[in-house]
């Protein structure tokens, strides 16, 4: 029997095996060594001079919107597509989310649209890099500059991939701060786990607080001196930590991360040679001089030109073995969103209109050539249309 193909799929090996099994026979399997081991390693390969790790990517997202200390009441700008977790943040810090809806082909945010959206009252802009593919940072940066605004790049997506200008995503030329989230499906896991880099010292020692319940421990940084076992609570944190076994295996697979890209790159080519020739598809586009990825790969399909639904075609692609997904429905969409905010279907028309043909089809490093092939020739004839490789 075929074994079942996801859309996404963690990579482990031997050397991450090992890696977890010496933090198990150590003497630390919570903060210890790994953490900073870690760090430094994220910091060494985004180029960032700083980095936290925490508990998964939503963590990262929460503490980054934290450390910035904005004004309850303000306004964060984010894009409608994206995991829920983006716009999220922007309440957990007392602020109003709102959207500005995406360019038609690259499903990212569009900077036309973020600046439709500032008011007197935004003070941050949440760009996602959504499926790896770098936002127009160079854009975002330049409205955030005009308006004063801060800007946290979501690079959930993005582990790995590359700005325009040949710069690593996690360097932060553009932003105060970048996220990440090592989730199974993403280029690199911890199995739960993310990371927030930054080049700004204040920022960082405000996460370093804010990601152990507010505490510290640090004689030069409490209001006195005190006995060894002494510590204080200096504001309202979380434990957000992550674990020296989660480390371990982060630092293993941050080892392979540029060979996962390469591979998620050459599956990416073999789609797009394949599926370009069918009708009714759009194959992901990526812009010039970006290098992302493909943390997912989506394409469009013309629902109202084909033969089947939506949920017809994710039900006879199961039946196959093969996994789909939908990435994502719009946040403002979310009945969450729709009561509290106001938010309804038709305001932002170019991310719903995208929503109602998107398609993410199988991709992982371990991904054989056969598989490919036969993810490839299944959905071609599903589709009605054979396809030869």
């Amino acid at each position: 029997m075929r074994e079942f193909i996801g859309y996404g799929k963690q990579s482990i090996d031997k050397d991450d095996l090992k890696a977890v099994e010496e933090v198990l026979k150590s003497d630390f399997l919570t903060q210890g060594p790994k953490i900073a081991e870690l760090e430094k390693a994220i910091c060494k390969y985004t180029g960032a001079k700083y980095c936290i790790a925490v508990s998964n990517g939503t963590a990262a997202l929460h503490l980054a919107v934290l450390a910035l200390q904005i004004k309850p009441g303000s306004e964060g700008i984010t894009s409608p597509n994206t995991f829920v977790a983006s716009a999220n943040a922007i309440i957990y810090a007392g602020m109003k989310p709102v959207f500005a809806d995406i360019d038609a082909r690259t499903y990212n945010v569009d900077p036309e649209e973020i600046k439709k959206k500032v008011t007197v009252k935004t003070k941050l802009v949440i760009p996602v890099h959504f499926a790896g593919q770098s936002a127009d940072m160079k854009s975002i940066a330049r409205i955030a500059k005009a308006k004063k605004l801060f800007v946290i790049e979501d690079a959930s997506h993005a582990v790995g991939s590359y700005y325009e200008d040949g710069g690593r995503i996690g360097s932060c030329r553009y932003s105060d701060l970048t996220t990440f989230s090592f989730h199974p499906v993403k280029t690199i896991t911890t199995g739960e786990g993310g990371a927030i880099t930054t080049n700004n010292k204040k920022l960082y020692d405000r996460l370093l607080l804010l990601r152990t319940h507010g505490i510290t421990k640090e004689s030069n940084k409490m209001s006195q001196n005190h006995e060894p076992w002494y510590y204080e609570m200096q504001a309202l944190g979380f434990n957000y930590r992550l674990t020296d076994m989660q480390c371990a295996l982060g630092i293993s697979q941050l080892k392979k991360l540029d060979k996962f890209v390469k591979r998620r790159r050459a599956i990416v080519d073999r789609y797009n040679k394949a599926f370009s020739k069918l009708e009714n598809i759009t194959t992901p586009h990526e812009e010039d001089g970006l290098k992302s990825c493909f943390h997912l790969y989506v394409v469009k399909i013309d629902f109202s030109k084909i033969k089947l639904t939506r949920a017809e075609l994710m039900g006879k692609l199961k039946l196959a073995g093969i996994g789909t997904q939908v990435h994502y429905i719009p946040v403002h969409l979310q009945p969450y969103y729709r009561k509290n905010f106001g938010y309804k279907a038709g305001d932002y028309p170019i991310a719903e209109k995208y929503y109602q043909q998107c398609l993410s089809l199988p991709l992982y490093p371990a991904m054989t050539d056969k598989e490919v092939d036969y993810v490839i020739v299944t959905i071609s004839k599903t589709l009605g249309v054979d396809a030869k490789n």
